[in-house]
Parts: C-alpha cells; sequence; structure tokens
C-alpha cells in the first residue's frame, strides 16, 4: 500500500485520470461480460488490455508523452498484481494482457472507447488458451486465458 502512495506522490495528477480509466474499465466489463471478468478466462484478457489501453490514454491527456503514460500504466498495473497476488499462472496471464494493452495503446491512442472496444473485441476472438507458465512466451502478440468463460 505504501508503494501505491509513494506512486501517487510522484505523479499526484496522474492518479484521476488513472482512477477514471479503471472505473470506466470495469463499468465497460460489467456490460459485456457480467462477472466473468473476474474470473480467468477471455473477459478477463479482455478486461486486462483495456484497461492498460484507458490508463495510457487518460493519463496521455495529462503528460503529453506517450511513452511516460505506458510506463506510468506499467508501475500501476504491475503493483497491482503484486498487491493482489494471484497463483503464479494466473499472474503471468495478467501480466502478459496487460503488457498487450500497452503495446494496443500505440494503435489505438487517438481511437474512440467504441473503437478501443471494438478492436479488442477482435483480439479477444482470437486469444489464446495457456495452460504452462513457460508457454506464455510463445503468445507474444495474442491476449491470452487459462479458463473457458
Amino acid at each position: 500500500m505504501f508503494k501505491l502512495i509513494g506512486l501517487g506522490l510522484q505523479k499526484p495528477l496522474y492518479i484521476i485520470p488513472t482512477f477514471i480509466a479503471t472505473k470506466r474499465t470495469l463499468a465497460i466489463c460489467d456490460s459485456l461480460y457480467g462477472g466473468e471478468h473476474h474470473l480467468h478466462g477471455k473477459a478477463n484478457a479482455f478486461r486486462h488490455s483495456l484497461w492498460n489501453v484507458l490508463i495510457c490514454q487518460r493519463v496521455l491527456k495529462v503528460s503529453g508523452d506517450a511513452t511516460k503514460s505506458e510506463y506510468w500504466a506499467k508501475m500501476i498495473t504491475d503493483l497491482h498484481e503484486k498487491l493482489a497476488p494471484n497463483e503464479p499462472l494466473e499472474q503471468v496471464m495478467d501480466l502478459h494482457n496487460n503488457e498487450l494493452g500497452r503495446m494496443y495503446f500505440k494503435k489505438l491512442k487517438d481511437a474512440t472507447e467504441g473503437e478501443i472496444i471494438s478492436f479488442l473485441e477482435l483480439k479477444i476472438k482470437n486469444a489464446k488458451k495457456v495452460l504452462e507458465v513457460s508457454k506464455f512466451h510463445n503468445y507474444s502478440n495474442d491476449l491470452v486465458y487459462i479458463e473457458e468463460d
């Protein structure tokens, strides 16, 4: 928790955009997937990638720098994984999908929310089921999940 407070003190102007992006991500995923996005299937992969795109997009409006936005999103979402730890397979899946969200942001930084959702819905159709930590590297360009929704 102290790390989260420390991050907030380092970049206080990023806190509100991050909070708004987080809230919006949950609202979108609740609307599209109900509670399924809290499990470990495709809906969860969608949520993690959307969360990172939206954090990057909102923080970019404050920072004016895409690289800084991506770095901030990585710090926040990596910290989230440390503060709310999962089993190793689940954690690697979340970190993988977070990273892809930041990668997608490069293409989507000027996209509307609807365009982002459509883009990620297409990506989620091709998501790969992975059941071993050692296999995630095989899917560096694909969203991944570990159980069926």
